[in-house]
């Protein structure tokens, strides 16, 4: 394995918690990079500028939202279905995240005042949404997710509003395996691929720049290779050097006793064993920002909790109170299929093929001042 010696800066500590345990995680850009922990975390480089203008970006975002949507679905076998924008408070559908984000809740009259919540995502509601449609094994589903995540701290790669495609499917008990993961992670990323020739073919501004393959590689391993960076350090350190990296088992401890980034207990597969010292049938698809000169996480997705694996991880993240809940119920008696899902930044794949700097140059959200006084020196115009 071929490794990069990166020399960084403008290094910040960031406490984070998940339900694992409490680690530092530091982020780091290299020397192109000055995002910070500040509230305005906006950075442009000095030699950005769009390679479309506004009326193509627009027409740009139409052409890859509708184009991946299709070659995500033929290649998966998902159908389309409706999702809601809310849930009810208490059942369990709503996602937990890293299991610290609190999510929009409000009152509803015509349920006497009981709380909902607007979804975070909808990894759970997913699940359940198969067991209801009868869905049968080697068929799926995928939806429009539009989310509100108010404890976001916005940067060029991230905003209060979340839209991706969630998407999931059936598979049998005996799929549960690495072999059946890394299987669909590459059916993701040739999608990824035929999107990104497509929109060159339509635009000639924007010549592929993909790797070929997606290089995959454990959060252990990862570790292993660069013992002296942190989380953050080590997919930018990876990503650089491979363009498109699949990185395995994030959620449960490493080695080291850390974690490689914080996972609900009751989604994703973060603990079934690989191998020897390996564990997790999850990860994320990252892929390398060369304006930015960084890491995208542009998808998380896995394997799904069965009632073992579930009933382990609420316990390793104390946790067990939400076994009492509608969902966890369903799943710990059985009544849920076994299924694998994830979730794709829309956004995030219409930065990175259409080569912008700031996620608000392709999506409409709420900015703190100094991001759009920042943008607007830069002449980055944000929707």
């Amino acid at each position: 394995m071929r490794i990069t010696t990166l020399l960084y800066a403008n290094v910040r500590i960031i406490k984070r918690s998940c339900p694992i345990a409490f680690y530092d995680q530091v982020v780091v850009f290299s020397h192109k990079n000055t995002m910070n922990t500040k509230m305005d975390n906006t950075y442009i480089p000095p030699s950005y500028r769009s390679l479309l203008d506004i009326w193509q970006t627009e027409q740009a975002i139409k052409f890859i939202k509708e184009t991946f949507q299709t070659e995500l679905s033929g290649e998966l076998k998902l159908r389309r279905v409706t999702a809601p924008l809310i849930v009810k408070e208490g059942t369990g559908l709503n996602d937990n995240l890293n299991g610290t984000e609190e999510p929009v809740r409000f009152p509803l009259k015509t349920l006497s005042g009981k709380q909902v919540e607007i979804v975070q995502s909808l990894a759970k509601w997913k699940r359940y949404a198969l067991w209801r449609h009868h869905i049968e094994p080697g068929m799926g589903i995928y939806t429009d997710m539009n989310a509100i995540r108010p404890d976001e701290i916005t940067d060029n790669l991230h905003s209060i509003y979340v839209d991706q495609w969630d998407w999931e499917k059936v598979i049998l008990p005996e799929e549960r395996t690495e072999k059946t993961l890394r299987r669909c992670v590459k059916s993701i990323y040739y999608a990824i691929k035929r999107t990104q020739f497509l929109l060159s073919e339509r635009f000639h501004q924007l010549p592929p720049y993909l790797p070929h393959d997606i290089f995959f590689i454990h959060a252990e391993e990862l570790r292993r290779l660069f013992p002296g960076l942190s989380p953050k350090e080590r997919e930018n350190a990876i990503t650089k050097e491979y363009g498109a990296v699949f990185i395995q088992g994030i959620g449960g401890p490493l080695g080291d006793g850390t974690v490689h980034d914080g996972r609900s207990p009751d989604y994703d597969d973060w603990s079934t064993e690989t191998g020897p010292g390996f564990s997790g049938l999850n990860g994320d698809i990252i892929i390398y920002h060369p304006e930015l000169d960084t890491a995208v996480e542009l998808s998380s997705m896995g394997i799904r909790v069965n009632p073992q694996s579930l009933r382990y991880q609420l316990e390793r993240a104390n946790a067990m109170d939400r076994a009492s809940l509608k969902f966890h119920k369903l799943l710990l008696d059985n009544t849920l299929p076994q299924t694998m899902g994830g979730g794709i930044g829309q956004s995030r794949l219409c930065m990175l093929l259409l080569r912008k700097c700031h996620i608000g140059e392709v999506q409409s959200s709420v900015w703190p001042q100094s991001t759009l006084e920042t943008c607007a020196k830069a002449n980055v115009f944000l929707f």
